[in-house]
């Protein structure tokens, strides 16, 4: 484990891809990701990933409800990211994709390093203790093993 320094941080403009999905460790995430773009040039996109689990993806009616439903928490998601991020300044954007959480993140990050291939990609999740995370996995641990881009894990 490296220690913090006052080194003078990369040059090029930081894209900061944060999971959000409003839980503590997510809002946990985006102030992570604020104070990381203190002093610098950059954005935070912030990710929301809807999950369709197996046995909706069997129904279309259960899609269609989905869908909506996933709306309306995307909606609850940007307004409360607007609320937090309000009094920072920080040039943010949410976005929403659909599938796996992990891949999603790691898909979102690749697309943006693409797009812009002079600027530095970070993704930035929460982690949890929740006793689901630690028998299924974490969206964390996944990242940490499948990642190309740096990746911050915020306790």
């Amino acid at each position: 484990m490296s220690a913090m320094t006052d080194a003078t941080p990369p040059a090029g403009f930081l894209h900061l891809v944060v999971g959000y999905d409003g839980s503590p460790p997510a809002s946990r995430a985006l102030d992570a990701a604020v104070r990381l773009l203190q002093g610098r040039a950059g954005r935070i996109d912030v990710v929301y990933v809807a999950h369709l689990s197996s046995v909706a993806a069997l129904s279309p009616g259960a899609i269609a409800e989905m869908e909506t439903d996933f709306d309306e928490v995307e909606q609850e998601l940007r307004a409360q990211a607007a609320a937090q991020l309000r009094a920072t300044g920080a040039d943010w954007e949410l976005k929403r994709r659909q599938g796996i959480i992990a891949d999603q993140l790691i898909a979102a990050a690749t697309a943006i390093g693409e797009a812009h291939p002079d600027g530095i990609v970070v993704i930035i999740v929460g982690s949890s203790s929740h006793a689901t995370h630690r028998i299924v996995g974490s969206v964390a641990v996944g990242l940490a093993r499948h990642s190309p881009a740096p990746l911050i894990i915020v306790p």
